[in-house]
């Protein structure tokens, strides 16, 4: 079946904000035929093409005068498989958390600690998602991308993907590479990540003493959806700012004045601060104006509460960010894309 593109269709069920804007044309891409479909389209009408997955990482601020494409290619497959170790392809339209369950339902341990993390699974390297001490690099084996320029298709490596802090060469070449495929190396003999934050401590609660990575993975859903509001009920893309990385001279000067400072020092020297920490601080937590606003259980969501632009939100965040810069001499940097 070839692709169906719509005209002026509503993206409010494609982003998790639940923000309300239009696209002039919109499409879903079950196959890499569809893609490429897609992207003769878009270069015969010199149109731009927006590339989406679950709209957990996205904050539209206009409606969209291109051609929306949403990335719908489902399948999971074995690529090689031993007695330790498998290396697991997944298309980029399966949604993530399910993946994770999938995986560990075969026995399979290494995405545990991302469990209940919104999106798709060819979004997930776009800024190498992480959570609870890890990172979509620590099980990353290879992917598959289409270059939008060329037409042709290419393999990244592990290290030809760049992964840093919510960070990956994709981010520095939008508009260049479409990821196609994800492939992970995970493992039947689990190496359990428990220190990071309060993962072993709810373990213990439950009276687990040598947990499974299911267990892991019941233990870290429980803990984000106390912290985190689901955005089919509440419009949210997660955490809204990366946790600054400061100088260290500059995390003392701030301990000096807040002995409470979540922070973290780094092998480079530098001193990862808990931007929510600073955003409560500051004083925003729970703060609404109007339909935007700050989550009361967790500083680092912004909330839609069900009318809010993506102007407002935007908004929202910019005088967070002002305000923070203010008091503590430290940026934060927004994680959603914006449009």
């Amino acid at each position: 079946m070839s692709l169906q593109i719509q005209a002026n269709v509503s993206l409010k069920p494609f982003n998790t904000f639940g923000v309300d804007v239009s696209a002039r044309w919109f499409a879903e891409a079950h196959t890499d035929a569809h893609i490429r479909e897609a992207l003769a389209y878009a270069k015969e009408r010199d149109v731009k093409l927006l590339v989406i997955g679950g709209g957990s990482n996205l904050l539209l601020t206009r409606d969209v005068e291109a051609l929306v494409l949403r990335m719908a290619s489902r399948g999971i497959r074995i690529i090689h498989e031993d007695c330790s170790t498998a290396v697991i392809e997944a298309e980029a339209g399966e949604p993530w958390h399910p993946f994770v369950q999938e995986m560990l339902a075969r026995g399979l341990s290494g995405l545990e600690n991302l469990s209940l993390i919104p999106g798709t699974v060819g979004a997930a390297p776009m800024q190498n998602i992480g959570a609870y001490g890890v990172e979509l690099k620590d099980v990353f084996d290879s992917l598959i991308a289409l270059d939008r320029q060329t037409g042709q298709t290419q393999v990244f490596s592990l290290a030809d993907c760049a992964f840093g802090y919510r960070d990956s060469v994709f981010k520095h070449q939008t508009g260049r590479w479409l990821i196609l495929r994800v492939r992970f190396r995970l493992s039947y003999a689990a190496e359990l990540h428990l220190d990071y934050g309060p993962v072993r401590q709810r373990l213990l609660e439950q009276g687990i003493k040598e947990p499974t990575p299911i267990h892991v993975s019941r233990a870290i859903c429980a803990i984000r959806s106390e912290k985190l509001p689901d955005p089919a009920v509440l419009g949210n893309a997660g955490s809204f700012f990366k946790n600054p990385l400061v100088p260290a001279e500059l995390a003392a000067r701030i301990r000096e004045a807040h002995p409470g400072v979540v922070a973290f020092p780094q092998a480079d020297g530098q001193v990862k601060l808990a931007a929510g920490w600073l955003i409560e601080q500051a004083g925003w937590k729970g703060l609404r104006d109007g339909d935007a606003g700050v989550h009361d259980l967790q500083s680092l969501v912004l909330v839609n509460y069900g009318g809010a632009s993506g102007g407002d939100l935007l908004n929202l965040a910019k005088r967070i960010q002002a305000d923070v810069r203010e008091r503590f001499g430290v940026s934060l940097e927004m994680e959603p894309n914006l449009y």
